[in-house]
């Protein structure tokens, strides 16, 4: 059966506007460029089978690509129902990269096609925020005989395999890409910081300047999203349930609240938590007339909708991607992208300079767990250091930038604790 024939996508005749999409990220990728041309070189997955789950967009293609260029059969499925793209779906097919993935199926079809992903019993899995691992491990435990590991790519994700791993039911280990240096300091920081107001500016053509912008956790993602809001001219206000967090953002020049009063001042608010229920029905009630929600968290859950519906005589769709919930009091409140990443399901993601090094720990991460699975165990590990390290260098070798090194009489020095 051919890979057009096995795939689950929208429309083959979309490719050739995926091709453009997938041809402009890689040409701004020149790190996983330079990591596809080792691969090209060394095939360390030539025989082996790879799903990959992620935002199914034109960097995630590209990084598809790369894996495949390393010689594994390559197949892809989405993480979120509104980020895959059809068109870049239907690009990845001709080149030869079986896909089960289209643009907002309903939840039982989104289902299906993770589960379609995995059918072919991959030796090697890239997930993201755990919806792959967690169906190996409950309903579908016989597709994961071959599977020697995988690498996880955000919070969410960690949060959910550190559970397992301490329960003992982790049954592979796992890269916690998300926790490499190369990931959180540019992809989470600044990478959401820019997205995020990417997807919530062409959705709402609306100004932030001026506006009081609640950024909901200060975590990474947090503090690229209030660095971002503050740059815009907002005035940030940031809440947090965890002590030194909120004592950072204080120090970084923010208003820190608890959400009951941030609630009451806030315009524009952002959840970037991987938490349930930040957002709740009490918060609604003093809510201001016209507020806006949006989620950069992984699942839809960061503001807890069912309430909000429950207390609203009227949801209506005013915009794309803008749903307005009605109060019975005659306030409205509106809801950008479902609750869902607004960053994905409103915009383009991350830019393509900052999945670069992202993808790049993805692919390295993968070949490490290829290669030393049964050193690791049934465990979540990090990436380790030295490939951290080389992502940068490539980084800033690609910027034509050079840094120092040290002397032999220095690095002496700082191994040894006594005085000359």
């Amino acid at each position: 059966m051919s890979t057009q024939e096995n795939s689950i996508i929208r429309d083959i005749a979309l490719a050739p506007e995926g091709h453009l999409k997938i041809d402009w990220a890689s040409a701004h990728m020149p790190v996983l460029n330079r990591i596809r041309e080792q691969f090209e070189q060394e095939l360390p997955f030539k025989g082996l089978k790879v799903t990959i789950s992620l935002h199914l967009e034109a960097k995630t293609a590209y990084l598809a690509k790369v894996v495949k260029a390393g010689g594994a059969d390559v197949t892809i499925t989405g993480s979120n129902p509104l980020s895959t793209q059809d068109d870049v779906c239907a690009a990845l097919v001709e080149d030869g990269i079986t896909v089960f993935a289209k643009y907002n199926p309903d939840p039982q079809e989104y289902k299906e096609l993770l589960v379609k992903s995995l059918e072919s019993k991959p030796d090697l899995i890239i997930d993201d925020g755990g919806d792959l691992v967690t169906i190996l491990h409950t309903e579908r435990p016989d597709l994961r005989v071959n599977i020697r590991g995988g690498a996880e790519e955000t919070t969410t994700g960690i949060i959910r395999l550190k559970a397992m791993e301490k329960e003992g039911t982790l049954s592979f280990p796992m890269v916690a890409v998300n926790d490499a240096y190369c990931k959180y300091l540019f992809d989470n920081r600044y990478g959401t910081g820019q997205s995020v107001f990417d997807g919530i500016n062409r959705t709402t053509n609306l100004v932030v300047a001026g506006k009081t912008v609640v950024v909901v956790g200060y975590g990474w993602c947090g503090k690229g999203v209030a660095m971002r809001a503050k740059g815009m001219g907002a005035n940030v206000v940031v809440t947090e349930v965890d002590a030194i967090k909120a004592v950072e953002a204080y120090m970084d020049g923010f208003t820190v609240l608890p959400m009951s009063e941030a609630a009451k001042v806030g315009e524009l608010f952002i959840t970037v938590t991987g938490n349930k229920d930040c957002i709740r029905a009490e918060h609604y009630e003093v809510m201001k007339n016209g507020a806006i929600l949006s989620n950069a968290g992984h699942f839809d859950v960061e503001f807890n909708k069912p309430e909000l519906a429950a207390m609203s005589t009227d949801i209506r769709t005013v915009r794309r991607n803008i749903e307005e919930y009605k109060l019975k009091d005659g306030r409205s409140i509106y809801v950008l992208a479902e609750g869902r990443l607004v960053n994905l399901a409103a915009g383009d993601g991350h830019p393509a300079e900052i999945m670069d090094t992202t993808f790049a720990l993805q692919a390295l991460g993968l070949r490490y767990v290829n290669d030393e699975y049964a050193a690791i165990g049934k465990q979540v590990v990090n990436v380790p250091y030295a490939l951290d390290e080389q992502v940068a260098r490539f980084k800033l070798d690609s910027l034509n930038i050079s840094i120092d090194k040290l002397t032999t009489e220095q690095v002496t020095y700082l191994d040894s604790w006594k005085e000359d």
